[in-house]
């Protein structure tokens, strides 16, 4: 047991390292189109968050999902506001994505009724997506 102990240590800090490691960049949360362009490196996490109220018909619809530069990593999430909990009342939708090529993409959704062709959507979000 005391051959090992020098080797603990050492050990330890490369699996620390290697479980924080993540492409080397932090997740970058999305919030609304101000933020664009949006530059993000390689293996770079996005969540993107938007408002969004299922109850009254209206759906976010990604139109385009810069698939040539981000990988969807499942499908879109729901979640209720926590200080309403009223049935109906307003809450956010999630998507995350992760970078995995260089390049350049659009990243558009639009919030409308999917039974109203044709017309304008309520909301638009487009962000121009770069990544090195």
């Amino acid at each position: 047991m005391r051959l090992a102990l020098p080797y603990l240590l050492p050990l330890g800090l490369l699996w620390l390292a290697g479980c924080a490691h993540n492409g080397g960049s932090p997740t970058v949360t999305l919030e609304e189109d101000d933020d664009c362009p949006l530059q993000l490196e390689s293996r770079q996490h996005l969540v993107l968050t938007l408002p969004s109220n299922p109850s009254t018909g209206y759906r976010w619809q990604v139109r385009e999902s810069a698939s040539r530069v981000l990988r969807s990593l499942g499908p879109e999430v729901y979640s209720e506001a926590e200080e309403s909990g009223v049935i109906g009342s307003a809450g956010q939708s999630t998507w995350r994505f992760q970078a995995v090529q260089s390049g350049q993409d659009s990243l558009l959704l639009v919030y409308q009724r999917p039974w109203e062709v044709g017309k304008e959507p309520e909301k638009v979000f487009d962000c121009a997506i770069s990544v090195e």
